[in-house]
């Protein structure tokens, strides 16, 4: 009986895990990231929006690379969320280079 308990259990975990629809998207995002606390702020707001697995910024590219559960949200609606913290965020086409801006200024200093 035990032995069944435990089977049972275990192909409801594998059922939920497998059922899941997790895709990627990389944003860039206006203003620009340019320092510890700007990453900071992106990461601390934006892993609060619904179906937001996993979030990796990446100063120097200029990138926010996000995983998300396509079930539970999509990437317009990602996006949308960076607006409420002041930011605005686009999505970024494979290959694309992100230029930094020099005279931009870091709202976070």
């Amino acid at each position: 009986m035990k032995s069944l308990v435990l089977t049972i259990s275990m192909l409801l975990v594998a059922a939920a895990g497998m059922g899941k629809d997790i895709k990627t998207v990389v944003f860039t995002t206006t203003p620009q990231m340019h320092c510890d606390k700007c990453e900071k702020k992106v990461k601390d707001n934006i892993r609060f929006e619904r179906g937001v697995k996993k979030i990796v910024t990446s100063i120097d590219d200029q990138t926010v690379t996000i995983q998300y559960d396509a079930d539970k949200t999509t990437p317009a609606k990602i996006e949308a969320g960076f607006g409420k913290f002041g930011y605005k965020a686009r999505v970024v086409k494979p290959g694309e280079k992100i230029k930094r801006n020099p005279d931009e200024v870091c709202p976070n200093m």
